[in-house]
């Protein structure tokens, strides 16, 4: 029932399409964190300025640690953060679902396959709470981390959650009927888009969908669809649909491409596309939510630095979506 959120590390590409972001909200804040290796979840900072509380809710086949850094990042810019307490080795529960012959017919349900999940989301979202001091909290999914905050909140309830920031999360279903395509969650999320609530941004709930532009995939034969190019994305309010300005797209493509256009495939029913090595771009993206596309940035904290392969947790990655924990 898995997305594939992991992929052998890839070298480098070479700089795609710039996008550029224009948003009227900006960051208002400066961060001086200096993280070490010494440095520990249970010891945040002592900060000035406290936000809302957030919490992490980790991608499939990743774990609590995994956010470590993230989550000392956040805290050292007054966001209180908790990361909900999952081991890679808790990901094997999802096991259970072949147990269910709706994983079979493509038609499985979220519960109660990953209930464990939603109960530990629960309990990081009390520990926040303790922490809210009234406030209302935000929630932070990585990856499949999204899709399943939505679940949560469906399940659960939202009074307490008045942001859903998802980073890299394949929010869509793929298509049916492409040859080759295999839906890898095995029906959970065509019941997301079917039974959870729609994305909103509202002053009272809003969900910001970040995406990243790190490598465009390609076809297993034959040269890059000359259709697909790269785009421009001006974002000055909460937008559905996105604005394109066409430019030059690959003629050829590499071995790479063609690999991670594959996993593209699985995804969104299309190779050739861009997306942030895992999970492609229009997959990220949900209609209703403010929707943003980062350029450079790869998909997990796992294979990732914050040099040479960026992901949404890197620092300089973290400036660009980090205001909207602060409104």
């Amino acid at each position: 029932m898995a997305v594939a959120l992991s992929s052998p590390p890839l070298p480098p590409p070479s700089p795609p399409s710039k996008l550029s972001i224009s948003s009227r909200s900006r960051c208002r804040f400066r961060c001086s964190s200096t993280l070490s290796q010494s440095d520990s979840i249970s010891s945040p900072p002592i900060v000035s300025t406290t936000y809302r509380p957030a919490v992490i809710l980790p991608g499939l086949g990743n774990n609590t640690n995994d956010y470590q850094k993230l989550a000392l990042i956040l805290k050292d810019c007054g966001v209180p953060t908790v990361i909900a307490k999952v081991s890679r080795i808790d990901w094997l529960r999802n096991a259970a679902g072949l147990l269910d012959s709706n994983y079979w017919r493509g038609t499985l349900r979220p519960r109660p396959v990953v209930d464990w999940y939603l109960e530990r989301v629960d309990e990081a979202v009390n520990e926040a709470k303790e922490l809210a001091q009234g406030s209302t909290l935000s929630l932070i999914g990585h990856s499949a981390g999204g899709w399943l905050a939505r679940v949560y909140l469906q399940e659960y309830g939202l009074s307490d959650v008045s942001l859903l920031l998802t980073l890299g999360t394949p929010h869509l279903p793929p298509p049916k009927g492409v040859s080759g395509v295999i839906d890898q969650t095995r029906g959970l999320l065509d019941y997301v888009e079917k039974n959870c609530a729609q994305a909103v941004y509202t002053p009272e709930f809003r969900y910001v969908c970040v995406a990243g532009r790190y490598i465009q995939g390609a076809r297993l034969t034959g040269s890059s669809n000359s259709d697909i190019s790269g785009v421009t994305v001006e974002i000055d309010q909460p937008v559905s649909e996105m604005t394109a300005i066409d430019k030059p797209a690959p003629s050829s493509a590499t071995l790479q491409a063609r690999f991670v256009g594959q996993g593209y495939k699985q995804v969104c029913g299309q190779a050739d596309v861009w997306g942030d090595g895992v999970v492609p771009e229009i997959s990220a993206h949900l209609e209703g939510a403010l929707n943003i596309t980062l350029d450079g940035v790869y998909h997990s904290p796992v294979g990732s630095d914050d040099e040479t392969r960026l992901w949404y947790g890197s620092p300089s990655v973290v400036k660009q979506w980090i205001n909207h924990l602060l409104d």
